[in-house]
């Protein structure tokens, strides 16, 4: 079985978010899917079989399935793009989500249709800025925790206590603070899901441009993902939806022996 290593939200080799991408004939037990996706290290594993009318799309972290990600979505799309529909100008996903859908854009851009999350504004505690390293000015729940910070040097500078940050609220914790040269900065950071930073994350910014379009008044937010490896994310705020679009550069491609390698 091929599988494919893609940097999703960048065109550089050695940035961006790595997502690892398997598109199969039939799906594999749940058990082997997960051993695969933990022997791979990547914070998602993405599994992909074509089903009438499109695919249906499964995300596995190395510690269990995730029922969104942007970053192994845009990579699942430009996989498919690249290598089994090359004549195709969108792509529909069946996920725990919901339907996805991701488009070739005229600038060259993959754009995904996204659902946002509705975020409700939390008490900053102490527990936050023990584990985050700095006191947040805003905090708010969605099906994450989004933290707000002074400035953009705060949200680079960070250095969280992961151990601490897996006891605060939410499936993952990010951290925001209005850029200096584009709409919004973030990092992104999933101890409970056992991936420490999550490089550029997706599904986060279906919680961090909601809270940034609304903050400045606009539907349109160029967001960095400050990271090490760093990515640029093109989100647009529209309906109840985010459309998050980038760029996907392919690493690698490999093929995985099953059998030889105990994963059955």
């Amino acid at each position: 079985m091929k599988q494919y290593f893609a940097n999703a939200f960048t065109a550089a080799d050695c940035e961006g978010n790595p997502a690892a991408v398997c598109i199969m004939e039939k799906w594999l037990p749940e058990a082997v899917m997960q051993k695969i996706a933990c022997k791979n290290g990547l914070s998602e594993t993405a599994f992909c079989v074509k089903e009438e009318g499109g695919y249906r799309l499964r995300w596995f972290t190395p510690g269990g399935e995730i029922d969104l990600c942007g970053h192994a979505t845009l990579a699942s799309a430009y996989v498919l793009f690249e290598h089994f529909e090359p004549k195709s100008e969108k792509i529909c996903f069946a996920t725990l989500s919901g339907e996805l859908t991701v488009v070739k854009r005229d600038d060259g851009l993959l754009e995904m249709d996204f659902p946002a999350y509705e975020l409700k504004r939390v008490p900053v505690t102490d527990e936050m800025e023990a584990a985050l390293g700095a006191r947040p000015q805003e905090a708010y729940l969605g099906r994450d925790l989004l933290c707000v910070l002074k400035d953009e040097a705060a949200v680079i500078g960070l250095r969280p206590n992961m151990a601490k940050a897996a006891r605060l609220p939410g499936l993952l914790q990010h951290v925001t603070a209005q850029g200096e040269t584009v709409d919004c900065v973030s990092r992104s950071f999933a101890p409970k899901l056992k991936v420490d930073e999550d490089p550029v994350c997706g599904s986060g910014h279906c919680h961090i441009a909601p809270y940034w379009a609304e903050k400045l008044g606009k539907k349109d937010i160029m967001a960095l993902q400050a990271s090490e490896r760093k990515g640029m994310l093109y989100c647009k705020c529209q309906d109840g939806r985010v459309y998050l679009a980038g760029q996907v550069t392919i690493y690698s491609i490999g093929e995985l022996s099953i059998e030889s390698c105990d994963l059955l």
